[in-house]
């Protein structure tokens, strides 16, 4: 069976996927699980090798991948959300690139032993991060905006520029060499030019037809899918590597077009990367060898990745972002950050080849040399992004904080009560006046429409992993909801029951889960809060159970949820299904004539107590 070409696609599929999900479930960098898992079916333990199971449509099918990736990538750089900080963006990817690759071609040169003229080419490449390693890292670190934003739009514009970088260096070379004449570096720069064309032209035209209805709905995302594959095909086939460039370009078009449409675009090519990227990272690494790993070992090729990780990218970020206004963390967090990933593997092959047909001394090694560089920065980087993160204060939050849509009096409370616990709270309401009573409970408040561009650009929701819907709309909390399930997942977003008297049926497909008991929608909670219930909280002991609890409390008091010892938050649903170990507290909405009974009890046992 498992010689079976079919069973090693199922299985690469499938051990891509539980990478991914042993990394989700222990916190660790995708990006490594991928490839240790690739690693050890592949030349450690030798049940797979998938290049030589493929064989002449092994290349193929990965440079498609790469292709699909980087445009699902290029659809998020919307010029929006970079407004504030252009400059830097433009310095990084322009000057950042230009003295990365001279200063990378130089550490070749000099601590790898290449050739100037390989090592020039080379330099070109290692230039490039990517999304296929940046975007799964940015995921896990949750950084704040800004450094993030950065970081993912120089992987996205540099990995194609760094792959017809090195290709133009590799023509220098070999008119330097007399091996071609000056016409084929004209040639090559109107066909760059011509492959951005076809890519920005076929974008363009393609979102006109899908904002104009010409393509229906059910449609729209394999046509897109399909043109992506042309537009790389053919434009890769006028020259090698530029297909990379025109889908980055069809990508960055439809994604400043901002079509109607976009977003569900965007879900589908989410899904199908985290899918490749997965599956592309086993194949890659599955397909080594042992000897290809052993020649990483040499200490000529350790010196090299230690300086293009200590001196060469510190280096260009630095100088590159002297004026942008980044302040000293953000340029040193970016100076650090820069793991290379597939393109930088695939395409060093096609190099590798063509330098030693060329008659290029030291060109065998190129491939060992990029799986060194790939190996030392997706393990030093990913390991690492999310603690430096931390250090500098560029790390969002390490709370799972909680978003709140609406500005009724009981979310307030309710959001009050989640910040008593080190939660960040963030509450949102289209009205200013409604999110008064918020502000004065000090909760931080954002006026606008969760649902509209201008607030997915200019109000950063990046610490806030759990969303209540909690409007008096019922319809409004589902469709709050149903926009919200794609990016944070269905088990981490809730919304308030149903009016008793709202005679439509949301039901869990298009809403959130429902919170607390279906009696209390928000408006009974409000109703609740203007006859001045108040928020209590019970710590569950030994000697105090929830039974306890429950027989103490009856219809006046509404459990809202629970916090354990470490603070995580539960809601809850029912009460009567729920069992909690000691420890835990359990906060409730009590009527105010309870509180005052639990106070006047308090006092009276103070009183009765024996003085000295």
């Amino acid at each position: 069976m498992l010689e079976s070409t079919l069973f090693q696609i199922a299985a690469m599929i499938g051990l891509g996927v539980l990478s991914q999900w042993i990394a989700w479930r222990f916190r660790l960098p995708a990006i490594v699980i991928m490839s240790l898992a690739g690693l050890i079916v592949g030349p450690f333990l030798g049940l797979f090798d998938p290049q030589d199971r493929f064989g002449e449509v092994f290349n193929p099918v990965i440079s498609l991948a790469v292709a699909i990736i980087l445009f699902e990538g290029s659809l998020s750089l919307d010029f929006r959300e970079i407004k504030e900080f252009p400059r830097a963006i433009f310095r990084i990817t322009t000057l950042g690139a230009f003295i990365a690759w001279i200063a990378g071609s130089f550490a070749a040169y000099f601590f790898a032993g290449l050739s100037l003229d390989v090592a020039f080419v080379i330099g070109g490449l290692f230039i490039v991060t990517g999304p296929t390693v940046i975007l799964p890292l940015l995921r896990q670190a949750k950084l704040k905006e800004r450094p993030a934003a950065i970081l993912k739009w120089e992987g996205i514009v540099v990995d194609p520029f760094g792959a017809l970088l090195a290709l133009f260096a590799f023509e220098v070379v070999l008119w330097t060499n007399e091996l071609i004449t000056g016409n084929s570096l004209l040639i090559f720069f109107g066909l760059s030019f011509l492959a951005a064309a076809i890519g920005a032209v076929a974008g363009w035209v393609l979102g006109r037809l899908l904002e104009q209805g010409h393509i229906p709905e059910f449609l729209k995302s394999p046509i897109v899918f399909g043109v992506v594959l042309m537009v790389f095909v053919v434009t890769d086939s006028i020259m090698h590597e530029t297909g990379l460039l025109a889908v980055t370009a069809m990508g960055i078009i439809m994604a400043n077009m901002h079509l109607t449409s976009l977003r569900d675009l965007i879900h589908f090519k989410e899904n199908i990367s985290v899918l490749l990227i997965s599956s592309v990272f086993i194949m890659l690494t599955a397909s080594l060898t042992i000897d290809t790993l052993l020649a990483i070992l040499n200490w000529r090729m350790l010196l090299f990745v230690l300086a293009m990780m200590f001196i060469v990218r510190p280096l260009s970020i630095w100088i590159s972002t002297i004026g942008t206004g980044l302040t000293l963390a953000e340029r040193t967090l970016i100076g650090w950050i820069a793991p290379r990933g597939i393109v930088a593997l695939t395409v060093s092959g096609f190099f590798a080849n063509a330098l030693t047909e060329a008659g290029f001394e030291g060109a065998d090694i190129i491939t060992a040399l990029t799986l060194a560089l790939v190996f030392a920065t997706v393990l030093a980087h990913g390991f690492t992004i999310g603690w430096l993160g931390k250090k500098l204060g560029l790390q969002a939050t390490e709370e799972a904080g909680f978003l709140i849509v609406g500005g009724t009096p009981f979310n307030a409370v309710l959001g009050e009560a989640l910040k008593s616990f080190n939660k960040p709270v963030l509450l949102m309401d289209r009205s200013w006046g409604m999110l008064s009573y918020a502000r004065q409970l000090g909760i931080r408040t954002e006026a606008g429409d969760i649902l509209s561009e201008h607030t997915e650009y200019h109000v950063d929701l990046t610490p806030y992993e759990i969303l209540i819907a909690a409007t008096e709309e019922d319809a409004y909390n589902a469709l709050i909801c149903q926009r919200f399930v794609p990016e944070l997942g269905r088990e981490n977003i809730f919304q308030t029951p149903i009016s008793m008297g709202d005679p439509n049926d949301y039901s869990k497909s298009i809403g959130g889960k429902k919170l607390f008991s279906p009696e209390y929608d928000v408006h009974t909670l409000n109703r609740y809060i203007e006859k001045g219930y108040m928020i209590r909280k019970t710590m569950i002991t030994e000697q105090y159970t929830l039974e306890n609890f429950q027989q103490d409390n009856g219809y006046e008091t509404i459990p809202l949820f629970t916090a354990d010892k470490e603070n995580n938050i539960s809601f809850i649903t029912d009460i009567k299904k729920i069992s909690l170990d000691p420890g835990t507290t359990i906060v409730s909405l009590t009527s105010p004539s309870k509180k005052m009974e639990k106070a006047l009890e308090k006092a009276n046992n103070v009183q009765s107590q024996p003085k000295d």
